[in-house]
């Protein structure tokens, strides 16, 4: 593993992450672990939405700070949950999830194990 300091002048938001209606900034964790974790600054695209469909991710560990604004997901066992900013939520391995809907401002954190992964659809 290297150091790595990024700041926000020196990186681009890009539309090339896992959903079309985000957009992400990479925080270069992802190079200076060696792929073992990422870290992203993640922010809607104004007028883009959610699809909502229920699906998985293969990873050891994903966790969401809302820096701004606020999203609501549906998590498997647990109903809606609405985030907003300061919130934090870990999501577990493996569970069942699906965001609903989230502000045209919303702007959040994601750290993740590893950096790259696996997205299933679930019934």
């Amino acid at each position: 593993m290297k150091l790595s300091i990024t700041h926000e002048d020196d990186t681009e938001f890009a539309g090339d992450g896992l959903r079309g209606f985000f957009e992400y900034r990479d925080l270069g964790i992802k190079d200076a672990t060696n792929g073992k974790f990422g870290a992203h600054v993640i922010r809607a695209v104004p007028g883009a939405h959610a699809v909502g469909d229920k699906h998985t991710h293969t990873l050891e560990f994903q966790m969401v700070y809302i820096l701004k604004g606020w999203v609501k997901f549906w998590y498997e066992g647990e109903g809606e949950v609405l985030l907003k900013r300061g919130s934090c939520v870990h999501q577990a391995p493996g569970i069942v999830h699906r965001e609903i809907e989230h502000s045209d401002d919303l702007e959040l954190i994601e750290i993740t194990l590893p950096a790259d992964f696996e997205t299933d659809e679930a019934s």
